[in-house]
């Protein structure tokens, strides 16, 4: 389903007095042929304007793009019943590096389908195999135990922590800055919801770049999302913290609260502002920190 945002400059003034100009407003907006009236009451519902006496528009475009959350805006999808998924995992193979300096999965066959032909009837046949790897593979879930001793493991994580979430996609494509800051984050509803950053690095992905200085939730904006009550945090990035250095503090934040991390997420550009649910359930594995999920999102039709 396309998406939509208009860009426009606007004039306002207020009936107690006084005005405001923006110039290159960018607004998400329900379609290509959105009226000024709405794209009027949008904008002033965006911002929160009270006693708004006049709003000027002047060169009003309309372009296809993702929507970013905008306040007030189209909240969901499409206008037909039903939902379609969006697989938001990288597929593991043999040898792949996830996290650069980590060592990639190995395969090795525990029983071939030739060996179990002498095990079962006639024409049945199985192949059972054998798979070693560090948790951090692929798109993996962070539990608490991943960073604190006696912190709660994968086996003690409840399910409502990690799968039928609603989500919130916050849009940080093109941002000049890798740190995501809680000023970057304050305009969207994290309360409760598996919140999502879609920063593009996903586009990296098994090239030598995807280790390079990449986005990051910065430590100001771990503690706004604790305090704003977010339920999980994840990121289609190398890390959830930055990596050229040795601190990390949006692990230590996010997971200190029981705040589960999800990282190495991809097709996140895929999945609306808001409207999904997210499902990203690891193995129950007792002392246990991190292991693959299959996450994907459960997306408005």
């Amino acid at each position: 389903m396309t998406e939509y945002r208009a860009s426009f400059d606007a004039d306002v003034t207020f009936l107690n007095g006084g005005g405001l100009q923006v110039q290159g407003f960018r607004l998400d907006v329900p379609g290509p042929t959105v009226s000024g009236d709405d794209l009027e009451r949008l904008f002033v519902g965006h911002l929160g304007l009270l006693m708004v006496d006049q709003v000027r528009l002047s060169d009003v475009a309309v372009v296809a793009e993702p929507h970013r959350g905008s306040r007030g805006g189209p909240t969901e999808t499409g206008t037909g019943s039903g939902t379609r998924l969006v697989d938001l995992s990288h597929v593991i193979e043999a040898g792949m590096t996830t996290y650069p300096g980590l060592p990639g999965p190995e395969f090795t066959p525990h029983l071939t389908r030739a060996d179990s032909r002498d095990h079962y009837a006639e024409g049945t046949e199985f192949a059972i195999d054998l798979i070693q790897m560090v948790g951090n593979t692929g798109t993996y879930l962070d539990s608490p135990f991943h960073r604190y001793e006696g912190g709660t493991d994968l086996a003690g994580l409840p399910l409502d922590s990690v799968a039928d979430l609603p989500v919130v996609v916050v849009r940080l494509t093109g941002a000049a800055e890798r740190g995501i800051t809680a000023r970057a984050l304050a305009a969207s509803d994290v309360a409760g919801r598996a919140v999502l950053l879609h920063t593009g690095w996903d586009r990296h992905w098994r090239t030598p770049g995807y280790g390079d200085p990449a986005p990051y939730l910065a430590e100001d904006g771990a503690r706004y999302l604790v305090e704003a009550g977010a339920k999980l945090v994840g990121i289609d990035s190398v890390n959830i913290d930055a990596t050229d250095g040795n601190a990390r503090p949006a692990h230590s934040i996010l997971l200190g609260a029981e705040v589960p991390v999800l990282e190495h997420l991809t097709r996140l550009g895929d999945v609306p502002v808001h409207g999904a649910r997210l499902h990203a359930v690891p193995a129950p594995v007792r002392d246990f920190g991190t292991f693959p999920v299959r996450a994907y999102a459960v997306v408005p039709a």
